[in-house]
C-alpha cells in the first residue's frame, strides 16, 4: 500500500483519521490532522475499516510538533499518544471526541463541549505504573512501559516527562536498586499522596517482599516513602513505613490539580445544596463529598474500596457525611431519597442497576463525571427518557494523552 492519505481528525484513542481509496476510515497512530502521509504495506483491512502504519510524513500539517520525549520517539511509548502535535491541537481533538460520542451514542443534538485547559502541560502525574519483563532463565529484568505497536513488549524506562519530578527522582533511585524489590516483580507503581509522601507499591507473585525497610532506608528521604506489597491476587499492605494515613492503592486522579477544577465546576452546578440529601456514588476518597458538605448538604458517599472510605472517614468536614464501604448498585435501597445525585463511575460506566434506579426515580439534577465519552455518552442515552442534559463541560487531566475528563449536568423531564 503506498497511496498517499489525508489525515483529517484524531480518533478517541489517538490515532489520526483518513480515508483509503475505497472510502474506508483508516487509523494511523502518530498522525496529525492536515497531514499527507504514505502507509507501510500491510495495511489491515476490515469490513468497514482499516489499521495502517505510518511510513513516511509526504506533507507534514500545521498541528505537527517534535516530541520531546525520546521514548516517544525511539520507544514508541504508548503511554502518550499525542505528543507529536501541538497542545492547541489536543484541545481540539478532545473536544471534538467528546462531542461525536454525544451526537453518535447518545443521540444528541449538540456541538463539541468547551475544554478547559490543563494547569500544567507536562509533570503533572502523581501516579506511574510500570510493567514488568523478566529475562527468561536469567535474573535480570527489564522495568518500564509498553511500546504501542508491540503492546506485550517493555521498554527500560529513563524519564516520563509527564510524571511528575517527584516520582521521576524517586524512579532515579530505584532503577539500580531493583534487587531489592521483590524476586517476582509483576508491575511497580509509584505515587504521590496529597500529604507529601512517596509511595512504591510492589505486585509480585510467590512469597512476600523480604525485606523493604532495605530498599526504604537506601532512598534518600526514605522517611517520606512507604512501601507496599501486592499479591498478583491479594489485597495490597503495607510491608515497611507507616501503615496509617492516605491509602495509596485507592482511586484518585491521576492529575490532582485538575481534578479539583472538574470536581469544582460539577458540584456548582447543582446549585443551592442546603439541607438537601445528595448521593456521591462511586465516591473515592471524599473529595466530593466534603465539597458537597461544605456546601451544607446531607451527603451519602458510597464507594466499593474500603481502604478509601476507611480514609475518607478520618477526613474532616464541617458537617457529618455518611461514608458507606460497598457497591452502589447493591447498597441504593438502604439509602435515604435523594435531591440530587453526583456519579463519578469507572471507565466502565453506570452499572445497570443504578441506571435503572436513577430512571425509575429521577432527581431534579444528576451530574455526570466520566473519564470514558463513549460510556458517558451511552449512560446519557440510557438516562435519556427521563433526563435531559443541560450542560458539558469538558477538562483536559491527560495532556499529551488522548484521555479526556467529561462533566455533564442532567435535568429531570
Amino acid at each position: 500500500m503506498s497511496d498517499v492519505v489525508a489525515i483529517t481528525s484524531i480518533a478517541a484513542g489517538g490515532e489520526g483519521v483518513g480515508r483509503l481509496a475505497d472510502g474506508r476510515a483508516v487509523f494511523v497512530a502518530r498522525t496529525a490532522p492536515g497531514e499527507r502521509i504514505r502507509l507501510r504495506e500491510g495495511v489491515k483491512l476490515h469490513k468497514t475499516f482499516a489499521r495502517g502504519e505510518l511510513a513516511e510524513v509526504v506533507a507534514p500539517g500545521a498541528a505537527r510538533v517534535t516530541a520531546p520525549c525520546r521514548h516517544y520517539v525511539q520507544d514508541h511509548c504508548g503511554g502518550c499518544q499525542l505528543q507529536h502535535v501541538t497542545y492547541e491541537a489536543q484541545l481540539a481533538a478532545k473536544r471534538a471526541i467528546v462531542g461525536d460520542a454525544l451526537r453518535r451514542i447518545a443521540k444528541l443534538d449538540v456541538g463539541d463541549p468547551e475544554i478547559v485547559e490543563a494547569v500544567e502541560e507536562w509533570r503533572y502525574g502523581a501516579k506511574i505504573s510500570l510493567a514488568v519483563k523478566s529475562v527468561a532463565r536469567s535474573d535480570s529484568r527489564t522495568v518500564g512501559l509498553h511500546p504501542y505497536d508491540r503492546p506485550t513488549s517493555v521498554f527500560q524506562l529513563i524519564d516520563c516527562h509527564i510524571a511528575d519530578f517527584r516520582l521521576m527522582a524517586l524512579w532515579r533511585e530505584l532503577r539500580p536498586r531493583l534487587d531489592l524489590l521483590p524476586a517476582k516483580l509483576t508491575r511497580l507503581t509509584l505515587r504521590l499522596d496529597r500529604e507529601g509522601r512517596r509511595h512504591v507499591i510492589a505486585e509480585s507473585t510467590g512469597e512476600p517482599w523480604r525485606d523493604p525497610a532495605a530498599l526504604r532506608a537506601a532512598l534518600t528521604g526514605g522517611d517520606s516513602v512507604i512501601c507496599w506489597w501486592q499479591p498478583v491476587d491479594g489485597a495490597a499492605r503495607v510491608v515497611a513505613g507507616p501503615a496509617t494515613g492516605f491509602p495509596a492503592t485507592a482511586f484518585e486522579r491521576v492529575n490532582p490539580e485538575m481534578g479539583t477544577i472538574a470536581r469544582g465546576w460539577a458540584v456548582e452546578q447543582l446549585g443551592d445544596v442546603r439541607g438537601a440529601v445528595v448521593w456521591d456514588l462511586y465516591g473515592g476518597i471524599g473529595d466530593t463529598a466534603v465539597e458537597l458538605a461544605e456546601r451544607g448538604a446531607q451527603v451519602v458517599s458510597v464507594d466499593a474500596d474500603e481502604k478509601a472510605i476507611d480514609w475518607a472517614r478520618q477526613r474532616e468536614a464541617p458537617r457529618p457525611v455518611r461514608f458507606i464501604a460497598g457497591k452502589a448498585e447493591d447498597v441504593l435501597p438502604t439509602l435515604p431519597e435523594p435531591s440530587a445525585v453526583v456519579v463519578n463511575p469507572p471507565r466502565a460506566g453506570l452499572h445497570w442497576n443504578v441506571t435503572l434506579r436513577l430512571t425509575g426515580q429521577p432527581v431534579s439534577r444528576l451530574i455526570y463525571v466520566s473519564c470514558d465519552p463513549a460510556t458517558l455518552a451511552r449512560d446519557l442515552h440510557r438516562l435519556g427518557a427521563t433526563y435531559r442534559v443541560t450542560a458539558v463541560r469538558a477538562f483536559d487531566l491527560f495532556p499529551q494523552t488522548a484521555h479526556v475528563e467529561t462533566v455533564a449536568v442532567l435535568e429531570a423531564a
